[in-house]
């Protein structure tokens, strides 16, 4: 793959996951709130927390594939997606039928993030 593909394939993925974090805290009293309200403990604090925590952890995800591309980097994104994915359907199975699919549309990301991993000449 060339250096073109490979950047607009990364900065794509960076996007994702920038604007992920964005949404989740402008929108904390959003549909990241009610997905989380559905759990056992669900005080307004510890939902914020949940909700702002995985803002963070996007964030960081995003940056760090920005700044500090590589195989580690795509393996930790690929990583923390599959885990929000599992909680996420683990609360809601329901989602991976939504229209608009906030699920499903992390098997391409993956697949992107799988390319990136195996293709990166970097150590």
């Amino acid at each position: 793959m060339s250096d073109a593909h490979r950047r607009l394939l990364r900065y794509s993925l960076v996007f994702v996951w920038l604007a992920t974090a964005v949404v989740s805290v402008w929108e904390l009293d959003g549909q990241s709130r009610q997905l989380l309200a559905t759990l056992p403990f669900n005080s307004p604090q510890v939902v914020t927390a949940l909700v702002l925590a995985g803002a963070a952890a996007d964030a960081v995800v995003g940056l760090w594939i920005a700044l500090w591309p590589g195989r580690v980097a795509y393996a930790a994104a690929l990583l923390l997606m599959g885990v929000m994915t599992l909680l996420a359907t683990a609360i809601e199975p329901g989602w991976w039928l939504h229209p608009f699919g906030p699920l499903t549309k992390n098997l391409p990301i993956a697949a992107i993030l799988v390319v990136l991993l195996r293709d990166d000449p970097r150590p």
